[in-house]
């Protein structure tokens, strides 16, 4: 092997192993030996990306692309980037027609409208999404990855029944992904199967803990200084009912709350309600795993607290009397 492969090897080894940094020195070296290797910006731009720096990673990416217009690879990453956490969708739709073109296997056609199908999902066109699955193959899919991709699009555009073979095949599979045991207790739920909902939430939420948190994790007081700052700027009306509530930050929720019907990836959780005129105390827990995994980046953390914080507070305080809407996602 030569030198600049052992590189690029090593560095998606340290990738792997969870090391960004080690993974980063050895893609700067690959790119002093070959300084227009794509290869070696596509590696840069995986590694940002792990380290919370999307739009250094979106760089790489189209500097990757730039040396090479047929890197189908660089531009699925990039389209993953783009959904989520950066949220332009457009940008995401336009690399996925891209990569789209030149896919040549099954799987990169899969990978490409999948992509596609969460950028339009995001945009809220559930209808073009629709479309969009309709293309995806038949299967059966050689990737278990792709079973459950393909299983949660469906489930996403409400088609339960094709998505519950998929979703069930890929917990089997795939026993250690979080992903699948967590979709599995939604199709459950659906399906008014509550005792098997959550075995699997709970065996998802176990699965939640074994995953490193992401590089860029904040300390646990430095987490509960977002939290607190996230209250303080919610509006006077909403902020009244929480403002002064004893405040617990965990990693997840509880198995004692998950079994009570708890998503356990909700964002937080309000306990002890009363009301400003009330001697009732209020507890508020937030869940700093649950919240970064959906934040993405250090930066985006306490404006989803924020978000989680107006969605709670007003379905709890404002609106307490109106029928409850079983939604498992709501806070995913």
């Amino acid at each position: 092997m030569d030198q600049f492969s052992a590189h690029l090897d090593r560095g998606w080894d340290l990738v792997q192993r969870g090391d960004p940094r080690g993974a980063e020195v050895s893609a700067r070296r690959a790119l002093e030996i070959d300084s227009q290797s794509p290869e070696a910006y596509n590696l840069l731009g995986y590694v940002a990306a792990l380290k919370g720096e999307f739009e250094e990673a979106i760089d790489h990416y189209r500097q990757a692309i730039a040396l090479d217009d047929t890197y189908l690879e660089a531009m699925l990453n990039a389209a993953e980037l783009y959904i989520h956490p950066l949220a332009e969708f457009d940008e995401a739709i336009s690399m996925c027609d891209q990569a789209f073109e030149l896919a040549e296997t099954d799987d990169e056609v899969v990978d490409a409208l999948l992509l596609k199908f969460d950028a339009l999902l995001g945009k809220g066109e559930v209808e073009q999404a629709s479309v969009v699955s309709e293309r995806f193959p038949a299967g059966p899919f050689e990737n278990p990855n792709h079973v459950f991709l393909v299983g949660r699009a469906y489930y996403e555009i409400g088609d339960v029944a094709r998505a519950e073979p998929l979703i069930e095949e890929a917990a089997k599979r795939s026993p250690k992904n979080p992903e699948g045991h967590y979709y599995l207790g939604l199709v459950r739920d659906e399906r008014g199967d509550a005792a098997g909902a959550t075995i699997a939430f709970l065996r998802s939420r176990e699965l939640d803990l074994e995953v490193p948190p992401p590089p860029w994790t904040l300390s646990r007081e430095t987490f509960e200084l977002s939290a607190k700052r996230a209250v303080m700027s919610l509006e006077e009306t909403l902020r009244r009912y929480v403002q002064d509530a004893e405040l617990y930050i965990a990693d997840v929720p509880g198995v004692e709350v998950v079994v009570d019907g708890v998503d356990p990836r909700a964002l937080l959780l309000i306990d002890g309600v009363g009301s400003p005129d009330t001697t009732l105390t209020t507890r508020l827990f937030v869940y700093q795993r649950n919240v970064e995994r959906l934040a993405g980046s250090l930066e985006q953390v306490e404006h989803e607290i924020v978000l989680a914080l107006e969605r709670e507070v007003t379905a709890t305080f404002v609106e307490p009397d109106q029928p409850a809407q079983v939604d498992k996602q709501a806070l995913n």
